[in-house]
This record gives structure tokens, C-alpha cells and sequence, in this order.
């Protein structure tokens, strides 16, 4: 979606509704973009209206911002935007680059000059370039037509380029906002400005902006203070001025970080607070890859609260154009979203439909990707789970450890630790994996709770959501024909049941389709977005049984017996799917008792 209509349509729904966003920027290694991503997860849980990542001029680095907003779009769901800059790029490397974006789903660029290239003081035109953002602007245009949304920058304080002993020259100013509005015209839908500390000459810059005809919305472009060289050298950069007060404030602190970060987010929540006064309804955060300050800053701002983090669906949509409609999951990979949308990248159309059949033919093939993690998750897991294992009760005792809390990692599991609405249940967990049965997915039974809770709550504020009792988990032949032969007293459990080699034992219909999730909200239909259904499981088992091997016996040297415990257990125990379809009385756990 275009970020100018989903300004327009939060301001139309409620015109004080305060829209923000936030900017990073690609990082020089592995493991800087690892850490950059998972503090984006924690930023995106935040529902700010887009995320835009800079571009970096040049070969390798352009390459990774291509692919950081892809993974940004796609995998992390939320709505990006691509800065793109004329520096080094002749034409047909801006073709590539917005047709790439355009193949992964992302409707918005950022469109830029840039900055001289490396090494130089003025920017320089490559052959076969563009001079300028206005030049990129008509190229996007007239080659794209309304595909993109095309943010352009503003400069409160003119642009560095022209900026004079800390100050721009009056005719410098109204050339470039004559200029800014040239850019407006030619297709630049919102305008996000450089950083300032003055707040006041920015709101002017607005009121000059209106007053030459340029009526889209203007974003502020806030960087919170986080340290006292950085603050130097990136308001030296882009010669932006600091008020006297700011620096009085700055000096006695200048060498005690933590006192110039709590003095940073406290100088951005006073300008934020002045600019929403002035009836300006959006923020754009430039968060230096950093969170705790432009959440801080949020925070004080009331716009977010870490205890009230809301989900539109039980699972996040990526923000491409064409997974707009979908609307509905197997539960099989809700601890594995990313993996989800990995394989089913490819997909043409999503399920869809109440009660429909959510089975499709097109899922990718198991690949590499599925079983990779960032760096840091790899060292939790081996300090976690490559411990020395003795026997079968040793395994029971880490699935066990990892319901009960005391393990942060699940090899099953894309996700940091237990989910909420799996602490309601975790004792009954723990219970049952000790038992042998060693699950992997689990939720409770909710009966009209209200969508808000923090536990199981989806859809926002104003609806009451609903969920069946299910539990995934592995276990023996053994132990399956015993729990098999139990269910025949619950006549309310549905069970599917699969080994690594297809082996199929169910008492439902390979093409019955369970609705497990559902929510009733004011002036819409029913939503059901999770569903259990056999064809998705037989996909998902492959996945499933390929982590023993893949995921948790690879961190073991090869002749290991640990290894060996493992590789068994894949290949002898089964699969198994359990739904209590009795949402309102049912005790899904009463069927494991006295096995």
C-alpha cells in the first residue's frame, strides 16, 4: 500500500490520530544486519505506518539495501519504503532497483539526489545518471505511472548545499522551496524533511511550504540525541543549527552517555509534543538502527505502550501488494512465520474465505533458508539444546524445560521464548511432554474474551475473539495408539497423525478444513484467519521432521551419540494434530491423563 493512503485514511478514520514510522539504515556486516532485524521485529510490534531503509551508493551495498527491504516488506511485514538515490546510479541501474522492489511487492521509494559520491565534496552527476531528485521523480513517473508512492525530501533550513556560515542566504531558501514544490508536482506524494533541533523553523518551513500551493503532508524527520560525538558529527554533516539551549544542556553531560541519551529522548518528546500542538498528525523517527529512544520518545508521547503491543490478525501479513487479500493460515507454521511466507512466496493467490478450503498445490520446496538462523540465535540454541543426551527422557526433559519457561530458544520456533496465551497453559505442557508427547504448537480454549487482551487478543479494540483447544506435538507409535484409543471417549477431539514416511492415521476426512481461530468484530463479518487442515499438514510434517536432523542433530559432531538418539526419533515417532472442537467445555489435556 502506498504510505500517502494510509496517511490519508488514519487521518480520515480520525484526524488526531498520530501516525509514525521510523528509518534505518543497511549495516556493514553479517551480524550488524542480523541485530539490525531483530530490533526491527521489536520496533514493528509497535505498528508504525512504514519503515524506510537508506540506500547505499555502490555496488554491494546497494545490493543490501535491496534485499534488507525485501526481508522488510516480506518478512517482517510491515510496509517499507526504499530510499533511492541518483550517486553512482546511471538509469539502468534505477531501473533495476525499482523493478526488483516492484517484483517483491513494495510500493514506496524515498526519491534523492544523494550525497557527493565518496571521496568527493560536490555531488556529481554519473553518465547515463540523473542531476537531481526532481529528474528521478519524472523518471519514476513516466515510467511507472501511479505504481509507486514517491516521497521527496524537504529542507526546513535549506539545503546543506547552500547553507552559508550555518545559515541559507533568503533567495537560496525560496529557490529550493520553489524547487521542493517543482518535485511536488512532477509525482512526489509526501514530503519528510532533514532533521532539525529548532523546532520553530520548521513549523515555519510548513507555513512557507502552504503558502507557495504545496498541500501534501509534510513528516518531520526527528533523530533523537543518543550520543554527543554522533550528535556533532551528523548535525555537522548536514549543517543543521543547534539552539544555544541545546548545547548549554549537551556541555556539562557530554562525556556521560546514558545522561545525553535520557536528555535526547527528553529534548524529542518536547518537540514532538510541540509539533502534534500544531496540528501536525505525523512523526518519522530516525532511529540510527538504535530502538530505546524513539520507543522512549513514543512512550512519553502515549502513542505506544510496551504492555499493549495489538495484532490486526493472530499472525503478521507482509506488507507486499499482492498479500493484501490474504486472509487466513494452517496453525502449523505459527511459531515458524517467516518459513511460512518462504514458502509460499511464489503463490499467485492466497486462501481465502470464510470456512473455505485453504489447500494449495504451490508450496516451495524445502530449501536452506528454512533452516538458517541470525548468529545470535544460533549461539542460544547450541548453549540450549546441544547438550549431551543419553536417552529418550533426556529429549522429553528439554521440551518440558522450553513449556515451563526455563529455556529461551525451541528449535521449532522463529519466535523469542513463550508466546502469552502459551503461558495459560504451560504447566498442562510441561505435564505431558514429560509424558513423552513433545509439542511444538499449542493453544487454549477461548470463549468471547475481548480482542483487545493481551494474552490472546487480535482484530483491535471492540470484538471478542475465539480459539479451540489444539496441541501439535511428536510422540511414539506406542503412545499414539494409546492416545488414539483414548479419544474414543472424547468425542469432541479431532487427531491426524503422520510419520517422517507418510504414514497417515486420522479420524477426519483429508479434506475437512477446521476453522480454529475465529473473531467477531463490530460491522464485519466473522474472521476466521487460522485454520487446521490435513493437506497444509502433510506440507508441514516434511518441515517438521527435517529440524530433528537439520535443526538440533547438525550441533553435534557427526559420530556423536546424541546425533544418533535424535536421527531415531525422527524416523520412528509420528506427527500428531490434536483439536478440542468443544471450545466452551472441553479440557483438552483430560485425554492424557493416567497414559
Amino acid at each position: 500500500m502506498k504510505v500517502i493512503e494510509k496517511i490519508q485514511e488514519a487521518t480520515a478514520a480520525n484526524a488526531n490520530r498520530v501516525v509514525f514510522s521510523f528509518e534505518f539504515f543497511p549495516p556493514k556486516t553479517e551480524d550488524g544486519v542480523d541485530n539490525l532485524f531483530e530490533r526491527m521485529e521489536r520496533m514493528v510490534a509497535h505498528n508504525p505506518a512504514f519503515c524506510d531503509i537508506t540506500w547505499g551508493a555502490g555496488g554491494s551495498t546497494a545490493d543490501l539495501t535491496l534485499e534488507i527491504s525485501n526481508r522488510m516488506q516480506n518478512m517482517v511485514c510491515v510496509e517499507t519504503m526504499m530510499h533511492l538515490t541518483c550517486t553512482n546510479m546511471p538509469v539502468e541501474k534505477i531501473d533495476h532497483a525499482l523493478a526488483t522492489i516492484k517484483s517483491d511487492g513494495i510500493q514506496n521509494v524515498l526519491a534523492l539526489r544523494g550525497d557527493p559520491p565518496h571521496g568527493q565534496d560536490k555531488f556529481v552527476q554519473v553518465e547515463g545518471g540523473f542531476a537531481c531528485g526532481l529528474d528521478l521523480v519524472k523518471h519514476i513517473r513516466s515510467k511507472y505511472g501511479d505504481y509507486f508512492g514517491i516521497t521527496v525530501a524537504g529542507y526546513p533550513e535549506g539545503h546543506p548545499d547552500v547553507i552559508q556560515d550555518g545559515e541559507a542566504p533568503l533567495e537560496a531558501y525560496q529557490n529550493e522551496l520553489a524547487y521542493l514544490k517543482r518535485k511536488v508536482d512532477a509525482g512526489g506524494d509526501l514530503i519528510i524533511t532533514q532533521l532539525f533541533y529548532d523546532t520553530d523553523i520548521f513549523l515555519k518551513f510548513v507555513n512557507d511550504c502552504r503558502q507557495i500551493g504545496i498541500t501534501c503532508p509534510i513528516v518531520p524527520g526527528i533523530m533523537p540525541i543518543n550520543n554527543y560525538k554522533g550528535f556533532l558529527r551528523m548535525t555537522g554533516f548536514c549543517k543543521t543549527k543547534i539552539p544555544p539551549e541545546i548545547m548549554a544542556a549537551l556541555d556539562p553531560i557530554k562525556d556521560n552517555e546514558e545522561a545525553v541519551r535520557a536528555y535526547g529522548i527528553h529534548l524529542g518528546t518536547e518537540m514532538c509534543k510541540k509539533i502534534l500542538a500544531s496540528g501536525i498528525k505525523t512523526l518519522h523517527l530516525y532511529t540510527l538502527n538504535m530502538e530505546k529512544s524513539a520507543l522512549a520518545i513514543l512512550m512519553n508521547l502515549g502513542l505506544i505502550e510496551e504492555s499493549k503491543i495489538s495484532r490486526s490478525l493472530p499472525w503478521r501479513r507482509p506488507a507486499n501488494v499482492s498479500r493484501v487479500k490474504e486472509d487466513v493460515r494452517p496453525i502449523f507454521w505459527a511459531n515458524r512465520p517467516k518459513s511460512y511466507i518462504s514458502r509460499t512466496i511464489c503463490w499467485d493467490q492466497y486462501p481465502r474465505g470464510r470456512w473455505g478450503d485453504s489447500r494449495n498445490a504451490s508450496y516451495g520446496a524445502l530449501s536452506d533458508y528454512q533452516f538458517m538462523r541470525p548468529r545470535s540465535r544460533d549461539k542460544k540454541l547450541k548453549e540450549e539444546w546441544a547438550v549431551p543426551l543419553k536417552n529418550v527422557e533426556d529429549i522429553y526433559e528439554k521440551f518440558m524445560n522450553f513449556c515451563l519457561g526455563k529455556l529461551r530458544s525451541s528449535l521449532w520456533s522463529e519466535l523469542d521464548g513463550l508466546q502469552p496465551e502459551t503461558k495459560i497453559i504451560n504447566e498442562q505442557l510441561g505435564n505431558i511432554n514429560l509424558k513423552g508427547f513433545l509439542t511444538i504448537n499449542s493453544q487454549p480454549a477461548v470463549n468471547g474474551v475481548q480482542s483487545d487482551s493481551p494474552s490472546v487478543g487480535w482484530g483491535g479494540p471492540g470484538g471478542y475473539v475465539y480459539q479451540k483447544a489444539y496441541l501439535e506435538f511428536f510422540c511414539s507409535l506406542e503412545k499414539l495408539n494409546v492416545l488414539v484409543d483414548k479419544c474414543k471417549l472424547f468425542p469432541f477431539l479431532t487427531y491426524m497423525a503422520v510419520n517422517k514416511e507418510g504414514s497417515w492415521i486420522s479420524n477426519v476426512n483429508k479434506t475437512d478444513v477446521n476453522a480454529v481461530t475465529w473473531g467477531v468484530f463490530p460491522a464485519k463479518e466473522i474472521i476466521q484467519p487460522t485454520v487446521v487442515d490435513p493437506a497444509s499438514f502433510i506440507v508441514w510434517k516434511d518441515e517438521a521432521f527435517e529440524i530433528w536432523s537439520r535443526g538440533w542433530a547438525k550441533l553435534y559432531p557427526e559420530a556423536d551419540p546424541s546425533r544418533k538418539l535424535l536421527e531415531e526419533v525422527q524416523s520412528s515417532y509420528y506427527l500428531v494434530s490434536l483439536v478440542d472442537n468443544d471450545y466452551v467445555h472441553g479440557d483438552l489435556f483430560a485425554v492424557f491423563r493416567d497414559i
